[in-house]
């Protein structure tokens, strides 16, 4: 699987009640359940406008046919080539 990051732009989003966001995520898990296998959300990170999503899936395809079932954007998907985090300072 390849390691995904996806731009959703969502005018207001930030502001969205609890409710809101969980009939969100509802619906992504209910097109995850669709789908099957070969894709995997990891998180989500929300901002005032506009959600970035990391997903695992097995190819950008099948995260455009995620977001088309769960009724979201995909504005930009962008696959993750590398992985850093304060640790890699200290790799050997």
């Amino acid at each position: 699987m390849y390691r995904f990051v996806i731009e959703r732009d969502l005018p207001g989003v930030g502001s969205l009640s609890d409710s809101q966001i969980r009939e969100a995520s509802q619906a992504s898990g209910r097109a995850l359940q669709d789908i099957g296998q070969g894709i995997q959300w990891v998180r989500s990170h929300v901002t005032a406008d506009r959600i970035y999503c990391e997903y695992l899936a097995d190819s950008e395809l099948v995260v455009r046919d995620h977001a088309n079932r769960a009724g979201l954007p995909a504005n930009r998907i962008s696959e993750v080539k590398r992985v850093i985090d304060p640790l890699t300072a200290n790799a050997v």
